[in-house]
């Protein structure tokens, strides 16, 4: 019990029992006296003289207590403090206020000093060595981070729980569902969840590195299609369930660039043929004319050669139109996946389908062809004849499968199908057709009316085949070094450690001081991940409080009203904040004026903030005692954090000095034994009430 105590407790403590003690001596040794004496006179005047005595001891125990409190514990922990500071922090400069208040510690502070200062010196005399050495790494590593974020395609590296550990420049294009990823963000926030889930339940089930399994997904948001291909990396004892990597490419650009080629090249066929015809009708007409006799010869062998090369471009034409699927290789795309996407992009629409059949492996263009079915369910749409569609798949007897597209309605009459097929698919692809993607796939569709009142749309599918697992395969080394990867998930947030955990440091700027009525002007927030601020991951946004701004609080933050016209209610900007925070620790200085803020409009927002919260001020409370000052810039300036004059009272300048010192915090608390975040908590709870009126403000 003893040993949870502070110091200046222990030494209160131990001058308590000096007094009382003392009192209880003079007390026992004066009743002995009187228990032995004879004389009735001299018990009054004894007991007059203990009261007097013990009053004085009291008195002069409680001075040199005092004294001793403020001359030689404060002193002591103050240094303690800024020795620790050292220890665990970048603070580098000499500790000359302790030294001051330890004037009385005799050669105590100087020692401390000088210990202090040699640390700071073999800290740097370390860090330039390692500088040195890592120099050439340094230039590598921002080469290849370089290389990564020009690769044209979005580069994703997750755990087995989908959290992102790696993404690079093009994920922010593609990823575009609930604003830019982040890491520790979990992917299925991003991407649709069957693809995804079971591409990776299927290879994980091989146990090989080797193994890629391509895949069509759409993003939650729009529905976008993407191409995707994920290899997982390999199984080691430290990590049971292994992540993966995925790549995923947008193919819209790629689609249009191939109908572009397709109507140039329509283009130059008809261009080729109109004048070969000419040129044949022409020769013709020379060999006739009496004139041209001497040339016969000649003109003959012209006419060979025309015919021969007419001949040549009509049969390339025939061939491209009626063999275009072999303009490139088509893939292997999974059914499965192939429906979710055009679940997707009916949901956009607005309109419910279902969707069923096998499990099976289809040879085609898989964007082509949800692309199609999107296209035929908006014209079924606008025409009147459903709303509702199902897309079903069935295996033929030979090595194909066919699509049906249903709906309980009118039937489609096969001449109006016609026209619609040479009808741009999409307004981005203007050069692409329906027939092109038929043609592109060496099939046609038909309409057809079934007796149970269904009406169809069916669409052959020449090449199909089930989906079989593959062979065991051979095992092959492979190492990863992400920290990321090899985190325990499965620890309730109380039992985690602290540099387990992921926080958001957030601030608000406001119109006033009272939560009850004023309103936020500005939020701003920054993640931390892994023990480190993820500098590209930032929220930052004004806000419009529907109401005046004081010029008393202008002069504090700088935000006027022409400034937030036009900006985002709390209800949007709260919201935005709310999933950029999902599922992270939130962290703020003198975090009970800002989450009332942010709780008293919940309603309005449309999600709770039922997040864990920190607060940076009782946290420099258990670090530094509840006797030192606690404001944001007394905290910065212990830790030897700079805030810019510019950027104080800004929210952002406020969290990213937040952010900093709370990474600073975690070794000290560390030392006290605060590892896990109840450990903290319980903690910080032992000082929250001593200090709510203390910090009333930051």
């Amino acid at each position: 019990m003893l040993e949870r105590l502070s110091l200046r407790m222990r030494i209160l403590l131990f001058f308590v029992f000096l007094a009382f003690g003392s009192v209880a001596a003079m007390v026992a040794g004066g009743w002995l006296i009187l228990s032995r004496s004879d004389t009735a006179g001299l018990a009054g005047e004894m007991i007059q003289a203990a009261i007097l005595a013990g009053f004085l001891i009291l008195f002069l125990v409680t001075g040199i207590w005092y004294l001793f409190d403020a001359h030689v514990a404060r002193a002591i922990d103050s240094l303690a403090n800024a020795i620790r500071t050292r220890a665990h922090t970048d603070v580098s400069n000499d500790i000359r206020q302790e030294k001051e208040r330890a004037k009385y510690l005799g050669d105590l502070a100087p020692a401390a000093s000088e210990m202090t200062r040699a640390l700071a010196q073999t800290r740097s005399a370390l860090a330039e060595s390692v500088a040195r050495e890592t120099s050439r790494l340094s230039a590598e590593k921002a080469r290849l981070e370089k290389l990564l974020a020009d690769v044209p395609v979005a580069v994703l590296l997750c755990t087995a729980d989908y959290q992102l550990v790696f993404y690079n420049g093009q994920a922010v294009t593609i990823l575009e569902a609930g604003g830019a990823p982040g890491l520790d963000r979990n992917l299925l926030d991003y991407l649709r969840e069957g693809p995804v889930r079971h591409a990776y339940e299927r290879l994980s089930k091989l146990n090989d590195p080797e193994a890629a399994s391509d895949l069509i997904c759409a993003t939650t948001g729009t529905g976008r299609l993407l191409s995707g291909r994920m290899r997982v990396l390999r199984r080691t004892d430290n990590i049971q369930r292994p992540g993966f990597v995925l790549t995923l490419r947008d193919v819209t650009a790629d689609l249009a660039t191939h109908a572009a080629r397709e109507a140039l090249l329509d283009e130059v066929f008809d261009k080729v043929r109109r004048p070969a015809a000419n040129l044949q009708t022409v020769i013709g007409v020379l060999s006739e004319d009496a004139e041209m006799a001497q040339a016969q010869d000649l003109m003959a062998a012209l006419l060979s050669e025309v015919q021969t090369l007419t001949a040549a471009i009509t049969d390339l034409g025939k061939r491209y139109d009626e063999g275009r699927s072999d303009w490139r290789p088509m893939g292997q795309t999974r059914a499965q996946d192939l429906m979710d996407g055009v679940s997707a992009q009916f949901n956009v629409l607005g309109l419910k389908i279902e969707t069923e059949g096998p499990d099976l492996m289809l040879t085609c263009d898989g964007f082509e062809l949800a692309l199609f079915f999107r296209w035929l369910g908006e014209k079924l749409s606008a025409t009147g004849h459903g709303q509702t569609f199902r897309l079903c798949l069935a295996e033929e007897d030979g090595p194909g499968a066919v699509f049906d597209m249903l709906w309980q309605g009118e039937a489609l009459p096969v001449g109006v199908l016609d026209g619609w097929l040479s009808e741009p698919l999409d307004t981005d692809l203007p050069d692409m057709t329906p027939r092109a993607v038929l043609n592109a796939h060496a099939t046609e569709a038909w309409t057809e009316t079934r007796k149970d009142g269904w009406a169809a749309v069916r669409i052959p599918i020449p090449k199909a085949r089930r989906a079989t697992r593959r062979p065991a395969p051979i095992d092959r080394e492979v190492v990863y070094d992400f920290e990321l990867l090899s985190k325990e998930r499965n620890a309730e947030v109380l039992e985690s450690r602290l540099e387990d955990l992921t926080y958001v440091v957030f601030d608000t700027e406001t119109t006033g001081l009272t939560p009850s009525s004023d309103e936020i002007v500005q939020i701003a927030a920054v993640r931390l991940v892994n023990g480190r601020r993820v500098r590209r991951e930032v929220f930052d946004t004004l806000v419009d409080p529907k109401r005046a701004i004081p010029q008393s609080s202008t002069e504090v933050h700088g935000i006027t009203e022409d400034m937030v016209k036009g900006a985002p209610t709390i209800a949007e900007a709260g919201k935005r904040f709310h999933d950029f925070a999902r599922g992270a620790v939130l962290i703020a200085h003198n975090a009970p004026f800002d989450m009332e803020f942010l709780r008293r409009h919940e309603k309005n927002i449309g999600a709770r903030f039922d997040h864990p919260v920190l607060d940076t001020v009782l946290l420099s409370a258990v670090v530094y005692g509840q006797l030192e000052q606690h404001s944001l810039d007394a905290l910065t300036a212990r830790l030897g954090i700079t805030i810019p004059e510019e950027a104080r009272h800004t929210a952002i300048g406020d969290t990213v000095a937040t952010a900093d010192a709370f990474l600073k915090l975690i070794p000290m608390l560390k030392a006290r034994g605060l590892n896990t975040f109840g450990d903290v908590l319980s903690e910080v709870r032992r000082h929250g009430r001593l200090l709510k009126d203390l910090n009333s403000s930051s």
